[in-house]
């Protein structure tokens, strides 16, 4: 959390001051920062500034239900004659400031939050992160046809699909790196370009659709994983332990095990789950780690713990249904574009969702709370309504009082304590009655005639 005084607030956000409050997690040395790696620095003083577009851009990721002049105007009080730029003028302002300061600004401020004291963030020692994957639509335009699209036995999808990886810090729902490709990109060939950002005292926790035995032999001298894998796969134990858990060896295909050539240590940790209630109900899960001490490291605690991977399901629950939820007006999960729109687009709606959560990490901790415990609609809400109320040229408020305002009003979200459910993998609308856009409903070109001049009596 930035501990700048107010009087660098005023000198950054003067032009944009009803955001001037989130510079208590980006400040002004940040985006300062950013642009400079960037080369994006201003020749001439202008309304639309490489400053000024870092803010109005961050902001599109907290007012995601308004158009980019409605962002302009809730972040700056407006005053009889002041000039306010067109549309067309902050489109343009935003190509001319492009996606790597954003990229660059994510690397710079974006990281995991939590401490060993944080509740529920580490498992002995381990910080406990995950990798996992979601689909977005695109809008269906010409820029965005290389992603590609999700077919089926009704035809193609109706918009370009990107598929975003992200690792994520368990504890704090904090995405702190992330990359993103087409949908014909699967998710374990992203996965190398997230494998320097994980943290050195990470557990890492990784879904079955993960594992290759390639993957594995480069993860497994970075981090510690705890990965489950599919119930299919053969092993040989080694050495059996007390809690039922035993080792053995990965390989890269049959004959390397059956020749034992280049294996891998691991334990192997099989159960099953006894409740007719729950999914998987007398099904075999696998579960592969290289935390290879049964001792130190019990194969229930295991089983439980990897259970806290479904955090990151909940990370994303809070990105595309609560921070940016598709409406009627806004069809696709994104509005720009251009492909470095997109781009931009997607690092400042993760830096975002980064402010939200920073925030929300310093009220659970000023109110002696698990940050699991607060509402994060709820704290996205105050912080919207909050962020006016800051006026960086009223003397009478400091930015320390109004912080301490927001973080206690956010620790006052409370949800209850999460229940014992389930909730089974089925939708609700599976088919509609409307016939299916084809791609020939696209890109229709103007109509020549007027409509009275198609008009035609029948009699």
């Amino acid at each position: 959390m930035n501990e700048q005084g107010s009087s660098n607030v005023l000198n950054a956000t003067s032009k944009l001051d009803r955001i001037a409050g989130l510079e208590q997690v980006i400040s002004q040395t940040d985006i300062a920062d950013a642009l400079k790696a960037s080369s994006k620095v201003d020749s001439r003083e202008c309304l639309l500034s490489y400053e000024v577009m870092m803010w109005v851009v961050l902001a599109m990721g907290l007012f995601t239900d308004l158009p980019i002049r409605q962002v302009y105007k809730a972040c700056r009080r407006i005053r009889k004659g002041d000039d306010l730029p067109l549309r067309s003028s902050l489109c343009q302002a935003r190509q001319r400031l492009g996606s790597q300061p954003l990229i660059d600004l994510h690397r710079i401020v974006v990281q995991p939050l939590a401490t060993q004291d944080t509740p529920g963030a580490f498992y002995k020692g381990f910080r406990k992160v995950a990798i996992d994957g979601s689909v977005y639509d695109a809008p269906d335009c010409e820029a965005h046809q290389h992603f590609g699209r999700s077919s089926g036995s009704r035809g193609s999808g109706p918009f370009p699909q990107v598929r975003k990886l992200s690792l994520v810090e368990l504890g704090t729902h904090v995405e702190f790196a992330m990359t993103f490709g087409g949908w014909n990109d699967s998710e374990r060939k992203l996965l190398p370009q997230l494998w320097d950002s994980i943290p050195d005292d990470a557990l890492l926790m990784l879904d079955a659709g993960f594992y290759s035995f390639g993957i594995w032999k480069a993860l497994n001298p970075r981090c510690k994983i705890l990965a489950r894998v599919q119930k299919s796969m053969v092993f040989k134990p080694i050495q059996f332990f007390a809690d039922g858990s035993f080792t053995a060896k990965v390989y890269r295909s049959g004959w390397y095990r059956e020749n034992d050539k280049g294996g891998v240590l691991v334990r192997v940790i099989e159960y099953t789950i006894d409740d007719p209630q729950r999914t998987g109900h007398q099904e075999k899960h696998v579960l592969l780690t290289n935390l290879l001490n049964a001792d130190l490291f019990p194969a229930e605690e295991l089983i439980c713990e990897y259970h806290e991977r479904w955090e990151i399901e909940m990370m994303y629950d809070e990105q595309k249904t609560h921070q940016d939820p598709v409406r009627a007006e806004k069809a696709a999960n994104f509005r720009s574009e251009t492909s470095d729109g997109l781009r931009q687009e997607i690092f400042a709606f993760s830096l975002a969702h980064f402010v939200i959560r920073a925030l929300m990490f310093e009220a659970a901790k000023e109110a002696n709370l698990d940050v699991d415990r607060l509402s994060f609609k709820g704290c996205f809400q105050i912080l919207k309504t909050r962020l006016p109320e800051f006026h960086p040229l009223d003397i009478s408020t400091s930015l320390d009082s109004w912080l301490e305002n927001l973080t206690w009003e956010m620790g006052q979200e409370i949800i209850p304590v999460r229940r014992n459910r389930i909730n089974p993998r089925v939708i609700k609308r599976k088919m509609s009655r409307w016939n299916k856009a084809r791609p020939e409903h696209r890109a229709l070109p103007p109509l020549k005639n007027e409509f009275p001049d198609t008009i035609r009596m029948l009699h």
